[in-house]
């Protein structure tokens, strides 16, 4: 848990410290962005990468090595002069955190052979990874009230070394089968070659609007992963084993986790400006509120796997899915009169029933996986999901501003118009029309979330039901030899 905590923190823990940053270190709007976006590319390129050399090499190995690296990191961050030298830092991190995330998982699936204790422990993954990114803004706020901006990334350090001195004794040896054959280096980079473009597209879309830069990227992108995917199809050793993504049990995981994933992170830009920009509460404020989703996460995804234990799991998954679906279907039908209370209830909804299905997910396809392979099994998994939160944000962001622009009367000023940011300096009948037409845009961009949420319910109940288990004492058990299916 420890290394899974700070890797996700990582990814939402500048979101306040980007200001006290551009202050000291003045970068160019294009490196401001590079800054926040480099660990998200970097971590998505070598997931995969890095799994299936878990597997090889040892998980415990890879594992600690990560944990050294994004510790030096962490110090090399926090004591950058310059812009290029922070996103060099960034870098580092990234490379670190794909070290650690797939082996995280990958030494639960090896750990905890028993499906029920295996279940409880990808449950409490799940929570700490959805913990930490909720309590990585709360945290940045906390340390910049008090401290510089690099001890947001100070903090990783003693966890980290932590982790370094009790992980050699608590953490047993975990790697695969013994492969023949050197590492496939060509697959590593076609692997790297399509994540970063395609992730990289799809944001600068997510900013800016579609372009032909960002069109190029995605198209690269996905033309080095058909080339990835021929490769895998054709070595006698491949880093990613199609045969297990043709599973039911494992493709069709990865399939709901990844439109689970677009619909959480889509969403969650529109909530944190939602607090901020309409309703007009502080940075450190906003971080707060936003926590109290995570309530509801925390105790609905413990009782969906102890009820997932006593029924089909994909029945509960499809249940969660759709208690999510209500929750954006209320935020649907928010307008300006609307008690916070009443969108933080369904923020709530929708949060637990994302997190809750997604849990049952991620257990449901290492179940599938082969404990051998089960690091580049990990991999895919969180790839998917790096993937569909970048769609998410791709999708929903589109679909938010086209409902603002709508909104807004004509004779706003034009950059008012664009964004609700551009009207945060404008007169206040401007401002009052613009946090009305930034409301419609959240009830829009929910509605599109729970259109994505939808057809994984009906993918989760379709793929992933058990129809080969035999019933037994109220429970489903799978038969043997056919784990996971």
């Amino acid at each position: 848990m420890l290394p899974l905590l700070l890797v996700s923190m990582d990814v939402s823990v500048l979101y306040f410290a980007i200001p006290a940053i551009a202050a000291e270190l003045r970068p160019g709007a294009t490196a401001q962005l590079w800054i926040l976006d480099m660990y998200g590319f970097v971590l998505a390129g070598l997931l995969i990468t890095m799994g299936a050399l878990g597997d090889r090499i040892g998980r415990r190995r890879v594992l600690l090595g990560g944990a050294a690296l994004f510790g030096v990191a962490s110090g090399a961050a926090a004591l950058a002069g310059s812009p290029g030298a922070l996103i060099a830092a960034r870098a580092l991190l990234g490379v670190g955190g794909a070290c650690l995330m797939p082996s995280t998982l990958a030494m639960i699936r090896t750990l905890f052979r028993d499906a029920a204790q295996r279940a409880k422990a990808v449950t409490l993954w799940t929570a700490v990874m959805a913990g930490g990114i909720s309590l990585g803004p709360v945290l940045s706020g906390a340390l910049l009230e008090h401290f510089w901006w690099g001890s947001v990334f100070l903090v990783n350090l003693p966890a980290m070394a932590l982790l370094l001195l009790l992980g050699p004794v608590l953490l047993p040896p975990s790697r695969g089968a013994a492969a023949p054959g050197r590492f496939d280096w060509w697959s590593a980079l076609l692997s790297l070659g399509a994540m970063l473009p395609t992730v990289y597209g799809v944001k600068e879309s997510a900013q800016d609007g579609w372009s032909a830069g960002a069109a190029l990227a995605v198209a690269g992108g996905l033309g080095l992963g058909a080339l990835f995917l021929r490769r895998q199809a054709r070595t006698p050793h491949p880093m990613v084993d199609l045969a297990l993504l043709r599973r039911p049990a494992y493709g069709g995981s990865v399939l709901v986790n990844l439109l689970a994933m677009a619909a959480t992170v889509g969403f969650a830009v529109f909530l944190t400006q939602y607090l901020q920009s309409v309703l007009g509460q502080s940075p450190f404020e906003a971080a707060l509120w936003s926590l109290v989703p995570t309530v509801g996460v925390m105790a609905a995804a413990p009782a969906a796997a102890a009820v997932a234990r006593r029924t089909d799991p994909a029945h509960v998954m499809a249940g969660g899915l759709l208690v999510a679906v209500a929750g954006f279907g209320r935020l649907a039908f928010v307008d300006p009169r609307t008690p916070l209370w009443v969108v933080l209830v369904a923020c709530a909804c929708y949060a637990a029933g994302l997190v809750s299905a997604m849990t049952l997910g991620n257990e449901r396809a290492l179940g599938a996986a082969p404990p051998e392979r089960a690091g580049a099994a990990a991999a895919v998994l969180e790839s998917g999901q790096e993937l569909g939160g970048a769609l998410g944000m791709a999708v929903l962001g589109s679909v938010g501003a086209a409902v603002y622009i709508a909104a807004m009367p004509d004779w706003a000023p034009p950059a008012a118009r664009e964004t609700l940011g551009g009207a945060l300096t404008a007169p206040a009948p401007v401002l009052t029309a613009a946090r009305a037409a930034f409301t419609e845009a959240l009830a829009g961009a929910a509605t599109g979330a729970a259109l994505l949420v939808l057809p994984a319910a009906g993918l989760a109940y379709g793929l992933l039901r058990n129809r080969k288990s035999a019933v037994r004492g109220g429970c489903q058990r799978p038969r043997p030899g056919e784990p996971g299916d």
